[in-house]
C-alpha cells in the first residue's frame, strides 16, 4: 500500500475490539509513531467493560493541527478491528474509499501460531500505509512495550510490515 498522506492533512484511524485484544496498545504505539514523525496527535479511548470482554475502541487523529480526538462517523481513513462483532459496530466510522483492515486480521490468524500477537501483526500491516519511517515505529514499540515484550513483538510487527500482498 502506498500513501499520499501529507503532513497538513488530518488522518483518522478507528481501532476496535474487545478487552484483552490489545486495542489500546495498538493505538498507543501508532500515536507515538505519529508523534515521533512530527505530527500533532489526538487520541481517545473508550473501554468501560474491557476486563470482561467488553467493547474497546480508540480514535486516533494526526496531522499538522488536530482539534478534536474523536473521529466523526463516516470520516475514518482506516478501520482497524480485532473482533468481527466490533467491526460491524464500528464500520459506520469508515469513510467511503477508506481502508478496512479486517482482511489483515484474517491474514494474522492464518500466519501466527500465537493469537496474542494479532494486534501487533495488524499494526504492522497498517504501518505499510502510514507516512511514518520504520525507525519511528520501532521507537514507538519500545516506548509502549516493556523491555521483556519488546523483541518478540518487534519481530511480529516487522514480519507483517514486510509481508508481500
Amino acid at each position: 500500500m502506498k500513501t499520499t498522506q501529507q503532513k497538513n492533512d488530518t488522518l483518522n484511524i478507528v481501532f476496535g475490539g474487545i478487552g484483552g485484544q490489545g486495542v489500546l496498545l495498538a493505538s498507543e504505539v501508532c500515536a507515538w509513531a505519529a508523534i515521533y514523525e512530527g505530527y500533532h496527535v489526538k487520541k481517545s479511548e473508550v473501554h468501560g467493560m474491557a476486563q470482561r470482554g467488553g467493547s474497546v475502541e480508540s480514535h486516533l487523529r494526526f496531522g499538522k493541527l488536530v482539534w478534536s480526538p474523536l473521529v466523526p462517523t463516516g470520516k475514518a481513513d482506516y478501520l482497524v478491528c480485532f473482533h468481527s462483532e466490533e467491526h460491524d459496530r464500528l464500520k459506520p466510522f469508515l469513510k467511503k474509499g477508506g481502508t478496512d483492515l479486517l482482511p489483515a486480521l484474517d491474514e494474522a490468524r492464518r500466519l501466527l501460531i500465537n493469537p496474542r500477537y494479532l494486534n501487533v501483526f495488524v499494526l504492522g500491516v497498517l504501518s505499510r500505509s502510514l507516512p511514518f519511517r520504520e525507525n519511528n515505529w520501532v521507537k514507538a514499540i519500545k516506548m509502549v512495550l516493556s523491555k521483556r515484550l519488546f523483541a518478540e513483538n518487534l519481530e511480529i510487527f516487522l514480519k507483517a510490515r514486510r509481508v508481500e500482498r
